[in-house]
């Protein structure tokens, strides 16, 4: 189980691209409020690549963690520039904080 203050405090590495709230929407990289449950590729405010439009995948909180853990081993091709989280209760306080939103 993950902490959501934790979350909130560990999202800041990813709210540099990603927003999350009533108000949020697309930028650098596609807003994350409503993530857990939604198909990978499909907010209309997000020019996604093939790749996340063609994954197929519903973001579930374990696609969410093997996502976070290794974007690019996860969805080859994808946009997102990011190399990863490898400490699992970071990951898990991240999809606790995510579940608020």
């Amino acid at each position: 189980m993950g902490n959501a203050e934790a979350g909130k405090t560990a999202f800041r590495k990813c709210a540099s691209c990603h927003q999350v709230g009533p108000s949020a929407r697309g930028g650098f990289g596609p807003k994350l409020t409503g993530v857990i449950g939604r198909k990978a590729g499909a907010t209309t405010d997000y020019k996604y690549s093939a790749a996340m439009k063609n994954a197929n995948i519903v973001w579930t909180e374990q696609n969410l963690a093997g996502f976070l853990k290794a974007p690019s081993d996860f969805i080859p091709g994808n946009n997102m520039r990011f190399w990863g989280i490898g400490n699992a209760q970071q990951v898990a306080d991240l999809l606790a904080y995510l579940r608020t939103q």
